[in-house]
């Protein structure tokens, strides 16, 4: 009997949509069972085994028990990504609340970083759904993240690039996401099926564009600057780098247990 599809929890932000177009359109097709959230929820999903596999909030990855990495992959950016912003009605340095997205923990944890090292200031901090006016009635600033903040209009306000201030403070790039497997769904079969997926995405960023505009509203130029100069979908030596440093960060200030080693599908 042939196995039934793996059960994939997969974001819903355009950042995602290259590294599942295989899955949804190209030969990857039948391959996974695919169910579309927030990258909380798909942490969540993980978490309990409702998926098997899933875009991993990288954050959660120190959070999860017995998980491994599709190697290779990831959603990350080693400079602007204008998707992760803290917007605000004032400076940076007089922000004295913040409200965070609940729908990225990974981006909280990035913010909660650059707060205290990087800008210096201790906010109080509110969880909050992604309503960019709703946010900013009550609080000071907010983080918004993927879709909303690329469709956020922003004018008179203050705009800081959450990537960007992470690599001005470390050199580095950041990895927002990349894929989780359950270890006992994890077998080496599987990372062909996710690389080639991706590069079957990549090679199709213009339909990608003109496709995720009508869904979207964005245009097509930015759509396709965001895929193909703000993220980068690989995860080379300097992205872990950068991942392996956020994890000795968030440790150290207590936003996980320990900073557990990376164990990928071999």
């Amino acid at each position: 009997m042939t196995p039934p599809p793996l059960r994939v929890s997969a974001v819903s932000y355009l950042n995602t949509v290259p590294l599942i177009w295989g899955m949804l359109h190209g030969p990857q097709r039948g391959c996974f069972d695919l169910d579309f959230t927030v990258p909380s929820k798909c942490a969540d999903a993980l978490r309990t085994g409702q998926a098997q596999a899933g875009i991993m909030p990288s954050i959660e990855y120190q959070r999860i028990e017995n998980l491994k990495i599709v190697p290779g992959l990831s959603i990350s950016s080693s400079g602007p990504v204008r998707s992760v912003l803290l917007i605000s009605r004032c400076p940076v340095d007089r922000i004295q609340s913040l409200a965070l997205d609940t729908s990225s923990r990974t981006s909280a944890c990035l913010a909660e970083i650059l707060l205290k090292r990087h800008y210096k200031i201790a906010p109080s901090l509110k969880p909050s759904a992604p309503n960019l006016s709703a946010m900013l009635r009550e609080c000071d600033a907010a983080l918004m993240i993927g879709d909303p903040a690329l469709a956020s209009e922003m004018p008179g306000l203050h705009v800081r690039d959450l990537a960007e201030d992470w690599h001005a403070m470390t050199g580095l790039p950041f990895v927002f996401a990349f894929w989780a497997v359950r270890s006992e769904a994890a077998s080496a079969e599987l990372i062909a099926p996710f690389q080639q997926s991706a590069a079957y995405g990549l090679e199709h960023v213009e339909e990608i564009a003109q496709s995720e505009s009508k869904r979207t509203g964005l245009s097509v130029p930015l759509i396709r600057t965001y895929l193909t100069k703000n993220i980068d979908f690989s995860l080379g030596r300097e992205n872990l780098r950068g991942l392996q440093q956020f994890y000795s960060l968030a440790q150290e200030l207590g936003l996980t247990n320990g900073a557990k080693p990376l164990e990928f599908i071999a």
